[in-house]
């Protein structure tokens, strides 16, 4: 591409001298020459060619002066390199040109050959500007494919994660659905039988008061067979085993509805639930995790619960969330306590404080899970809700449970999920939802 370069000079003769000097060099297209006679022919110039790469401009012209003329280039903000031509003695006007940002100078009269030395310097460095203008746009434009591609790669770890997250609750739904179905089934067996058999025994031990009452004293066989039996110890124990096994299955009539409570596989829409209801259905399903064993005592579940209404919320969702946290609060516990002595046991027990209240506005609810565990560092805190982040060992966590949480809880839900903690002073989660839902 041919170089343009402007020459502005109010002498007639000097368009004819310069075209004849550089006659090789614009036949053979490496220059392409304009003329103006001041700066406002100059700037009308710039107009029609706004690619101009330079500018030769006299000082001392008529209408505008090539300082004028300078200060105008600036203004429209052109990529244009210039260089002033002046009297030798008229030093001081070259000066404030520079000033102005002219590249380079030339004195008057022009000496052709350092006018074509100047021009090719001037090229060069404008080359070398274009060059590096272009290696920035490049950087840039990598810059800007690699903040895409790692925009693109988030997104996948974030469909990534929603996927797992999607087939884990739909297979821990139906699972838990599952086996609330299948225990209901003979529990409600047990449950409609068992006031016919306490019926069916009060009857029986009223008939035998009645032979006791008219057959008194038994038969030697049969009063051997009271003694063998111990007869009044039966009829005494008798209506205690029914009121154990009345409270058994009443026992378990209640984890069905907790475990049908959790999995809410009919509740995949907003729906106003009591929140405590999904806490307790969590730590149901966790209560085998909380118990004692041989490595450590029970974990103590200290529950703190406020008067709340219902709220409206993704139950079975938000019931995930319960259960990522206080696993992961278990999981931290028991990793904890390999690291402590029976005193320290007995003097700081393992606990898990669930609290419960609301905001001062009474438009949102707030549900902390704190446990007085090891706690975080900073960089472990600033990375906990990062997807596939995980500090457990291979194998024992996807880094994805806390990733979800956050999703469900404030993409989903609009609220807000914090976690505070710091090394020795245990972690606490602040969950946060609006009690009405957010509509978006």
């Amino acid at each position: 591409m041919s170089a343009k370069i402007l020459f502005v000079d109010d002498e007639q003769s000097l368009e004819y001298l310069i075209s004849q000097t550089f006659r090789k060099n614009i036949r053979m297209e490496r220059w392409q020459l304009f003329f103006a006679r001041n700066g406002v022919e100059a700037l009308e110039k710039l107009k029609e060619h706004p690619d101009m790469d330079i500018v030769l401009t006299d000082i001392n012209m008529p209408e505008m002066d090539g300082l004028t003329l300078l200060f105008r280039i600036n203004q429209i903000d052109l990529p244009i390199k210039t260089i002033v031509i002046s009297a030798y003695g008229d030093m001081r006007n070259i000066r404030n040109a520079m000033n102005l940002g002219a590249f380079d100078f030339l004195t008057k009269p022009i000496d052709l050959e350092d006018l074509k030395i100047t021009i090719n310097k001037t090229l060069r460095d404008l080359q070398h500007l274009k060059e590096n203008q272009r290696l920035r746009e490049s950087e840039a434009r990598a810059r800007e494919q690699a903040q895409y591609l790692q925009q693109g790669l988030q997104e996948l770890k974030k469909t990534q994660a929603q996927l797992i997250q999607t087939a884990k609750m739909s297979s821990l739904g139906q699972l838990v659905a599952g086996i609330a179905h299948e225990i209901n089934n003979p529990a409600n067996f047990i449950y409609g039988n068992i006031s016919h058999v306490s019926d069916y025994i009060q009857n029986l031990l009223h008939l035998l008061n009645l032979y006791q009452q008219h057959y008194n004293p038994p038969s030697s066989e049969i009063q051997s067979e009271i003694e063998a039996i111990d007869l009044d110890f039966l009829i005494t124990d008798l209506s205690q085993i029914l009121a154990s096994m009345r409270c058994g299955v009443d026992r378990i009539h209640k984890i069905v509805l907790s475990l049908r409570n959790f999995s809410r596989l009919d509740e995949a829409n907003i729906k106003a639930v009591d929140i405590h209801e999904g806490i307790k259905s969590s730590l149901l399903i966790l209560q085998n995790r909380l118990q004692a064993t041989i490595a450590r005592p029970e974990i103590q579940v200290i529950e703190e619960y406020s008067n709340l209404p219902l709220v409206e919320c993704y139950a079975g969702e938000l019931n995930q969330v319960f259960i990522n946290i206080i696993s992961n609060a278990i999981d931290t516990l028991n990793e904890y306590n390999k690291q402590r002595s029976l005193d320290d046991f007995l003097a700081r027990p393992l606990t898990i404080t669930i609290r419960t209240f609301m905001l001062e506005e009474n438009s949102r609810v707030v549900i902390k899970i704190r446990d007085n565990g090891p706690g975080m560092t900073a960089d472990v805190k600033d990375r906990i809700f990062e997807p596939f982040f995980t500090t457990k060992p291979v194998g024992e966590g996807t880094g994805l449970g806390l990733y979800i949480s956050y999703q469900i809880i404030v993409e989903k839900h609009r609220g807000e999920l914090k976690c505070f903690s710091e090394v020795g002073e245990g972690a606490e989660f602040w969950i946060e939802i609006p009690i009405k839902k957010i509509k978006v």
